[in-house]
């Protein structure tokens, strides 16, 4: 009866220890497909600004919003979407660089502020969202493999990339 019982128990053993391999293999697979869904979630909300901004400027014609808050208030979007890429939900704005007194050269600019310093630009005409997450994509977006570079705005040209002015960059802060 012994020795049934010492073979039972090797039984068990390798059977836990293929259950833990099959963990193992599931877990990164299953991060993947998390992450795989997150960044299609980013591009879906990011669209959903995009689109926004754009009825607001065929309405008000020359004029962009100063705050994602006025996009909602004045029915251009359903509802405020978060940043699905950071823990905060807070998304960086991208604003036309021309409103803030920014030089406007012939390469095409954005200039790119976090949501929570908006209050501190002039005049903020708001183009669209970024993710504030450096972090490295599964996906490639527009030949971008960070979501902090993947750009969602109103008249964006995806083969044409702006050079992207971070806040506060070399005192060029409007």
């Amino acid at each position: 009866m012994t020795g049934k019982k010492g073979y039972l128990v090797i039984i068990l053993m390798m059977a836990v220890f293929a259950i833990s391999i099959g963990f193992l293999i599931a877990v990164p697979v299953w991060q993947t497909e998390v992450k795989r869904e997150k960044e299609e979630e980013l591009i879906f909300r990011g669209k959903q600004y995009v689109e926004a901004v754009r009825l607001y400027v065929i309405k008000n014609p020359g004029r962009f919003p100063a705050t994602l808050k006025e996009l909602l208030d004045k029915k251009f979007i359903r509802k405020l979407y978060k940043d699905p890429m950071t823990e905060s939900g807070e998304w960086n704005l991208i604003l036309n660089p021309a409103s803030g007194g920014l030089p406007t050269g012939s390469e095409p600019q954005v200039y790119v502020v976090p949501e929570k310093a908006l209050s501190s630009v002039r005049q903020p005409a708001i183009l669209g969202v970024v993710s504030s997450s450096p972090k490295q994509s599964v996906k490639i977006y527009n030949d971008q493999e960070t979501y902090d570079k993947w750009l969602f705005y109103y008249g964006q040209d995806p083969k044409k990339l702006p050079k992207i002015i971070l806040y506060g960059e070399k005192s060029k802060a409007p």
